[in-house]
Parts: structure tokens; C-alpha cells; sequence
């Protein structure tokens, strides 16, 4: 329960459902005192209080569970060290794979506990499965994995999309393999943000009017080049053109993205005064390259450890749509997996990918699964 409404009508829903259920509130910071009242983030002093009071009125038990030490390390540590490479993380899909279903769902199990249930707007469901040859590439009915036996119409569960578009969270879950996806609990897709803030308030709950955050939990002041300039301290370099004319310095290429157009600090415009986005990052030279817009645009990308949650591993080619951001369009494409890499092919082009960021491969509203993208180009 981090202390917002999502998870508050979550554990609510769950425990009138029948289910017996515990709340729990993930202590993430290694220093408390850093916690701050009214932070942009999430999981602050002011969250853990909030989920009390959350637990107190739907009358459940209630737990702050230190995670200080592996959130740092698999998140925070594996923020920092993306940014060093060059690459563009994201964070709330790391703390899904490495924390929430991995390190709490293992202390889970151990306890006697069946599953971990969330807030994140997305669904689980059961699907049939037809007999079929998973080999077979380009095919829809792949079965789901550790479906042995599943001929004949044994359903199965995979991870589709909330029925809320705008709060849509199956990308930053698709990271989670079928294992994980067993033995979690979502009971807020099928609703809407507006219904399940409306519900929260029937319920006598605190949060039903609390704002959502959108921050990196562990920046509360949302300045990122800030936080990673602490971290990884000056480290000045070119900014150029894609001929290589020098047009500016910057003080750490840790501090852009592709795709970036404010906060250059260029102090001249382009020739032809169109705005400049970046287009490449080289933090081994520290060089920051930039140019206009269509200089972003992509057909080829290359993504490596696939993680198939809702499919056996492909057998060859085949057809989906893959979401290249968190909040981004799904894109029709042509896949082909190869061994720990996925070449993904777009019908159009695409605009500003970022690697370090998720591919995710849907069957319609369905996830197949996932991969992380290592290169973007327009061959």
C-alpha cells in the first residue's frame, strides 16, 4: 500500500472479495530523515501514514516493510548507472521487476502469503488456449508459458491492458515473467481513475482526493539532472551537430535524453531556426549530438533481454504492435527474435526512442512480453 488510492481500493476490493489480506507499506529510503512531507514523489513519511489509515478503515493488518537496501541497488543504482551509459531507465519499471514481484513477493511467499495485490491499473485474464504448434512464427494463439497440457481449451491468465486508456500501467508490468504474473492480483483494471476515486470516498477513505504522483519516487524535487550531477559529479563535453561542428559544452551527457529539446543551453539558434532535439548521446567522449526533428525518426530497433510473459518464445517473424514509452502510441511492427535480442522492424516510422527504455509487444490489448532497447536507428 503505498498510500495512495489505487492501492487503498485495491486492498479494499481484495479483502471483500473474501480474501485475507495484509496490507503493506515499503519503506524505500536508506535514510528516514530524508522522507519529506509533501514530496512530488511517492513513498514518503506523509504515504506510510496515509496506507495506516487506509488499513485502519477497511480493518486489515497493516506492516511497513524495510527495502531500502535492494531498492537502492536494483533501482536507484541501476538509474544512475543507465543514465552513465547513455541510456534513458525507467525506474517504476525496475522497481516492478526487482521489488514489488520479486524481493516483496518472495518475502511474501515465505510468510504463507498466496500473492501480491497493487493498484496498478491493469488486468489479468484468463484466456483459452487452443491446441496449437508455439514453433509456428507469426501465429496469435501462442500458449502462455508453463502451459504444459494446455490443449484443448485449459484457460490460462495473461497481462492485458486496463479498460482506462489514460491510466493504462500493463508497459511498466510487461517486464514481469508468467511465474510472477501467477501470483499477482490486480483488481483495478476494469475500472476507471474517476471510478475508483469515487469508490474511495464511498469507503471512507482519506485518499480518495489525493493527488497522483508522477515523479521519480527517489527525486522529490523532480530535478533529475540535479540528482544525477550528485551522483556522478561534472563531467563537461561537446555539444555538436551530425557534422560534428561543436555548438556548445555540457557539464554531464547524463543530463539529456534523446529526444530533448529544452534545457540545450545553447546560446545560438540553428541556421535555418528550427529547433534542435538530441539525437545521440556518447558518454565515452561526453558528446551530446543534436539536429532537427526528422533526424529522430526510426524504423529499425534493436532490444535485448526479451522476457515473453504471454507467449512461449517465438519460433520465428511474427507480427504485433510494441509501445516504445511509458505514455507512447503502439506501433505496428514486424519482430524477430533471435537468442537474448528481439529486431524489431516498424510499418512507420517512429519519433525520438530512447534506449534504455522498454519495447513491449502486444497482441491487441494483450501483452506478449518485453525487451530492453539497445539501439535505434533508421536502418
Amino acid at each position: 500500500m503505498s498510500g495512495g488510492v489505487d492501492s487503498a481500493v485495491a486492498a479494499a476490493r481484495a479483502a471483500q472479495a473474501g480474501h485475507e489480506v495484509t496490507g503493506v507499506h515499503l519503506a524505500l529510503s536508506r535514510n528516514p530523515s530524508s522522507y519529506r512531507t509533501g514530496a512530488r514523489g511517492c513513498c514518503t513519511l506523509e504515504d506510510a501514514r496515509d496506507a495506516r489509515r487506509a488499513a485502519d478503515v477497511i480493518g486489515i493488518p497493516f506492516y511497513v516493510w524495510d527495502m531500502a537496501e535492494r531498492f537502492h541497488a536494483d533501482v536507484v543504482q541501476d538509474f544512475v548507472d543507465e543514465y552513465a551509459r547513455g541510456n534513458t531507465p525507467n525506474p517504476c519499471l525496475r522497481c516492478n521487476e526487482k521489488i514489488k514481484f520479486a524481493a516483496v513477493l518472495d518475502r511474501a511467499i515465505a510468510l504463507g502469503f498466496d500473492a501480491v495485490c497493487t493498484g496498478h491499473h491493469a488486468r489479468l485474464e484468463p484466456v483459452p488456449v487452443p491446441a496449437s504448434d508455439a514453433s509456428q512464427a507469426g501465429h496469435r494463439s501462442w500458449p502462455v508459458p508453463g502451459s504444459a497440457g494446455a490443449a484443448g481449451g485449459a484457460r490460462l491468465t495473461r497481462l492485458t491492458r486496463s479498460v482506462d486508456p489514460a491510466k493504462d500501467q500493463s508497459y511498466v508490468l510487461a517486464v514481469l515473467t508468467a511465474e510472477q504474473l501467477s501470483r499477482a492480483m490486480f483488481p483495478l483494471g476494469d475500472s476507471t481513475k474517476d471510478q475508483v476515486r469515487k469508490e474511495a470516498a464511498e469507503r471512507g477513505l482519506g485518499v480518495a482526493d489525493k493527488p497522483d504522483s508522477h515523479d521519480v519516487c527517489f527525486i522529490a524535487d523532480g530535478d533529475t539532472r540535479g540528482f544525477l550531477r550528485q551522483q556522478l559529479g561534472s563531467a563537461p563535453g561537446d555539444i555538436v551537430d551530425a557534422d560534428g561542428g561543436v555548438l556548445g559544452r555540457h557539464d554531464g551527457s547524463y543530463g539529456f535524453t534523446v529526444g530533448q529539446r529544452k534545457g540545450l543551453g545553447l546560446d545560438r539558434p540553428a541556421a535555418d531556426g528550427r529547433p534542435r532535439f538530441v539525437l545521440s548521446i556518447e558518454p565515452v567522449s561526453r558528446t551530446v549530438t543534436v539536429g532537427p526533428a526528422e533526424a529522430l525518426d526510426v524504423l529499425e530497433i534493436e532490444a535485448h533481454r526479451p522476457v515473453w510473459s504471454g507467449c512461449l518464445p517465438p519460433g520465428g517473424p511474427f507480427d504485433c504492435l510494441v509501445q516504445l514509452r511509458a505514455h507512447g502510441e503502439a506501433h505496428p511492427a514486424v519482430c524477430v527474435p533471435g537468442g537474448d535480442a528481439v529486431r524489431i522492424t516498424l510499418r512507420e516510422p517512429a519519433r525520438g526512442i530512447a534506449p534504455g527504455q522498454a519495447a513491449v509487444f502486444y497482441d491487441g490489448d494483450a501483452v506478449l512480453g518485453s525487451a530492453t532497447i539497445s539501439r535505434a536507428g533508421r536502418h
